[in-house]
């Protein structure tokens, strides 16, 4: 798994953290001001990236916490099966199938380059080239 560890203090909306062993992009962080006897907290709302499940967690803003390296990636079109694609990695030459994003199901076409991205083992198609 590629991912690297960083302070709760440091995350920003748009970015991606893990929670619950999940890639998730983060929506939303609001933070509370120190108290007498505590510290801030800070409350990081995210969706995940594969499975778009709403996730929460509130901790310390200077707890370590766990992001994903995400790779993006582009790849060839090479048969379109359904509700699945197969697609031939650009770079490696490595070919694999994907399911089909709702939005994505009527533009794509055999032979179209397109980005994906790949992060804690899973592989999702993002965009047309």
């Amino acid at each position: 798994m590629s991912k690297k560890v960083v302070e709760v203090k440091t995350l920003k909306v748009g970015k991606y953290v893990i929670l619950d062993g999940e890639a998730s992009k983060i929506t939303s962080i609001q933070t509370s001001s120190p108290g007498k006897h505590g510290s801030a907290k800070a409350r990081v709302e995210a969706v995940g990236i594969f499975d778009n499940q709403k996730r929460s967690i509130v901790k310390p803003v200077d707890t370590k916490i766990d992001i994903p390296i995400i790779d993006k990636r582009v790849a060839q079109v090479l048969a379109l099966m359904g509700s699945d694609v197969q697609l031939m990695d650009l770079e490696t030459y490595e070919t694999f199938e994907l399911p089909i994003p709702d939005e994505l199901s009527d533009k794509l076409i055999e032979g179209a380059e397109v980005d994906y991205i790949m992060a804690l083992g899973n592989k999702k198609l993002m965009r047309i080239k």
